[in-house]
């Protein structure tokens, strides 16, 4: 760690859950994140700011004037760049040690099974079940830690799924992939601009607590925001041993 590491990084160190060594295992991390939208913009400047050592970003789309009013990564000088180039540039203005790959891609399956097999903590930021359950796949098979977001209207909602902790249950054992939800998006039903950063900041959260061991993960608890009353419900989720994804899945 370097002289201005420890300045830098003071306030983390000076917690005794995180200290020296914890802010060390941050340094050391791989975070992936799946979107670089509402959620993706909070949780990529977080995490750059605490000094993760390298991060992924993968989204297809680029930035868009409507996206400012939450997306706070973005610029209106960015506008119409890729989404992935403009977070690369903003957390490298905050912290220019930390290595940003940045992906203008779509996460399919394929590629989500070789950067979840990179990575040590996982975080999906996206906004439709296909690739929710496709980033889930990724994690299960190869024992990620995958820390789950999700924001429309005035609702939001945060979990952690481990499958390296043998209790917890993946995404699949909450949202079956065989049941229809109504794809709900931003575009088209609105969101709460200051959801999104409640929502991303937590997610930020697990991410480092999942790193540095401090405090007690969001593991098999899916808490819920309403954002009109600023009231949060916290509800156990069980794994399913019947889930097509995890059941019977054996961690590695």
């Amino acid at each position: 760690m370097r002289d201005d590491d420890l300045l830098r990084y003071s306030r983390h160190i000076l917690l005794n859950e995180i200290g020296v060594e914890g802010q060390q295992r941050i340094q050391g991390a791989h975070a992936l994140i799946i979107g670089a939208g509402g959620l993706g913009s909070p949780v990529a400047l977080y995490l750059g700011s605490a000094g993760i050592g390298q991060i992924t970003v993968v989204d297809h789309d680029t930035v868009d004037l409507t996206n400012l009013q939450r997306q706070v990564a973005h610029t209106q000088e960015r506008v119409g760049l890729p989404k992935v180039a403009s977070i690369q540039t903003a957390i490298q203005q905050i912290n220019p040690y930390v290595n940003v790959t940045a992906l203008q891609t779509r996460a399919d399956a394929a590629l989500l099974d070789e950067l979840v097999a990179q990575a040590d903590v996982v975080l999906d930021c996206c906004d439709n079940f296909a690739t929710r359950h496709a980033i889930n796949a990724a994690c299960v098979k190869h024992s990620k830690p995958l820390v789950s977001g999700a924001a429309i209207r005035f609702d939001g909602q945060v979990c952690v799924y481990d499958h390296r902790q043998p209790a917890s249950p993946c995404y699949a054992c909450v949202f079956p992939p065989e049941t229809t939800f109504e794809e709900t998006r931003c575009a088209t039903m609105g969101v709460f601009a200051p959801l999104v950063g409640i929502v991303g900041s937590m997610q930020a959260a697990e991410a480092l607590k999942l790193i540095t061991g401090a405090g007690q993960a969001l593991t098999g608890r899916l808490l819920m925001i309403d954002g009109r009353a600023m009231a949060f419900t916290e509800m156990q989720v069980p794994r399913n041993p019947a889930c097509p994804v995890c059941g019977g899945f054996t961690s590695t």
